[in-house]
């Protein structure tokens, strides 16, 4: 009891959200555009298994040049989508989440760079993924999709790469999760990347990652309303999108840094009066709630699972004699950054990727974003980050 008043549960969000967010065939395309392969074959994944035919959801910006060397993949973070520059619209829930980077006269400048960005594999915006139809029924995979890696993501992004037309990509750059891509394709593709930007990432995932990572799944998995994978035919409300909101809750937490968290919201409450119910709310509860919902709205809980499970099995050096081994195969410059107040992949990380890489002999550029916004900082300091990318291509391109 708190005075006269029992425990109770806390209240549930008012308007129902719907089961998944996914985007699906009928939906407007909006900037999407679709690649699909292994028609004929099956697309064979990492840890066992298949799948096909895959299709890849993409946007692109710019104009490929006659010589195909002015091209940059994009590669987007665990929540990302294809969608990294432009507006909201029908299809498109929300604006570009990289649009200080992209487009005219931006660090990746369209007048100059062909910028393609592809939803990745096992994501629900347009790319195969949990919530798309299994060919065998046309209903959706569900519990039956498999675990993907990032290897996996990477070749089905060498096979949109071919579809393009690009044998060699003049930059491939992202942050956390597209930060682990980057890196995978340094690894298995060497000739075919021209340079490396590495933000706020890591060559593999760490003891700290993993342990948050594991804490969102059990969120999304003891929500009755997943049923272990299977609730595309729920109706709005029913599904998991408590467990999704309450993954994303803990995920937000730990994008963002005390200083930052505690600045914006401190002890502020919402309404005083009642601070002693179980259930008074700080301005900071209202914060999670409203990112949770934002989530729910635009993604698909099974999605979420598979990516963030693709994100704890990143490990470079697996199967390649370790790290050190792994990054021996690296032949080009990479720019690696770092943010300051990172907890989540802490500068250390980055370090690691800067030490291996110098010690065989790489040019490496290694910058420091100075921010109290933590991980999201490659989201937020734009007035740092550009420059960094842009002067780093810009050599790259320079050389050759």
């Amino acid at each position: 009891m708190v005075g006269d008043r029992p425990l109770q549960r806390p209240p549930v969000t008012a308007t129902p959200l719907p089961a998944s967010s996914a985007w699906s065939e009928g939906d407007p395309p909006a900037s999407r555009k679709f690649a699909t392969f292994c028609e004929d074959r099956r697309f064979a994944l990492e840890g066992g298994g298949s799948l096909g035919p895959i299709t890849v959801a993409y946007e692109t910006w710019g104009e490929l040049d006659a010589t195909a060397s002015n091209a940059i993949l994009v590669c987007h973070a665990l929540t990302g989508d294809a969608h990294a520059a432009g507006p909201s619209g029908p299809g498109q829930p929300t604006a570009g989440w990289w649009n200080d980077m992209i487009g005219p006269a931006k660090p990746l400048d369209t007048n100059r760079y062909f910028v393609v960005c592809p939803n990745v594999l096992g994501s629900c915006q347009g790319t195969t993924g949990p919530a798309s139809p299994h060919p065998d029924d046309g209903r959706p995979y569900g519990s039956r999709f498999p675990v993907v890696s990032i290897r996996d993501i990477v070749r089905s992004q060498a096979l949109l790469a071919d579809h393009l037309q690009v044998a060699h990509w003049l930059s491939v750059v992202g942050g956390s999760m597209g930060g682990m891509q980057v890196l995978e394709w340094g690894v298995m593709f060497p000739d075919r990347v021209r340079s490396l930007a590495v933000i706020a990432s890591a060559a593999s995932a760490s003891a700290l990652q993993i342990g948050w990572s594991q804490a969102g799944r059990l969120a999304i998995a003891q929500d009755p309303g997943w049923n272990n994978g299977d609730y595309y035919d729920a109706p709005d409300g029913e599904g998991p999108d408590q467990g999704l909101m309450l993954a994303r809750r803990i995920a937000q937490i730990h994008y963002r840094s005390d200083e930052s968290l505690d600045n914006r919201f401190g002890r502020d409450v919402v309404h005083s009066a009642q601070q002693f119910d179980l259930w008074s709310r700080f301005q900071i509860e209202n914060y999670l709630d409203h990112h949770g919902r934002k989530l729910a709205r635009r993604f698909d809980a099974n999605s979420y699972m598979v990516l963030n499970k693709a994100m704890d099995l990143h490990d470079i050096g697996r199967g390649r004699g370790g790290v050190a081994a792994a990054f021996r195969r690296v032949e080009c410059p990479v720019l690696v950054v770092s943010i300051d107040s990172d907890g989540l992949y802490t500068p250390r990380q980055q370090e690691e990727i800067r030490d291996q890489l110098q010690s065989n002999g790489i040019l490496v550029d290694f910058e420091t974003i100075e921010s109290i916004h933590g991980h999201d900082g490659f989201l937020i300091e734009f007035d740092q980050l550009g420059p960094m990318v842009e002067r780093f291509i810009t050599e790259t391109e320079k050389k050759g």
